[in-house]
């Protein structure tokens, strides 16, 4: 009999971790599967190495991430969907870029805050944008010696 109660002990032990372990996951990825907060729209010439998970940062913070990524393909271009923190307010002149971490380190997008009293609203599409810069094409030019 003491066995028994021992083993539910631990089993409800066992389940008190997994739930706290779960609410922390959830709290820390910052959201509950929804999609809450601020989503916008960009469109790139170049969107090498995002990814969907991709962080969005201003002034090298987290403030979202990268929800969706598709080829228009009427224009070509890579159309990326960013949720945002819904507590910034955007000025609806910023661009954004794709930018590098470093030599060889990984992308993210880059949001460049523009100087606009009003902000972003939920949909809104971000017409200044920048791709990404292929490093081979740049060795290229400087080793040929080509504008």
């Amino acid at each position: 009999m003491s066995n028994s109660k021992t083993e539910t002990a631990v089993g409800g032990a066992v389940l008190v971790t997994a739930i706290v372990f779960l609410a922390f996951i959830l709290n820390t990825s910052g959201g509950s599967g929804g999609s809450t907060g601020l989503n916008l729209k960009a469109s790139f010439r170049s969107a090498d190495g995002i990814t969907t998970g991709t962080d969005v940062r201003m002034a090298g913070v987290k403030i979202g991430s990268v929800t969706a990524l598709r080829l228009d393909p009427e224009s070509f271009r890579a159309e990326l969907t960013l949720a945002l923190r819904d507590d910034l307010k955007i000025p609806d002149d910023s661009g954004v870029a794709v930018s590098q971490e470093g030599l060889l380190g990984g992308s993210f997008v880059e949001v460049i805050p523009g100087g606009s009293d009003f902000a972003m609203k939920n949909g809104s599409e971000f017409l200044d944008t920048q791709g990404s810069v292929s490093l081979v094409s740049l060795l290229l030019k400087f080793v040929s010696g080509t504008n």
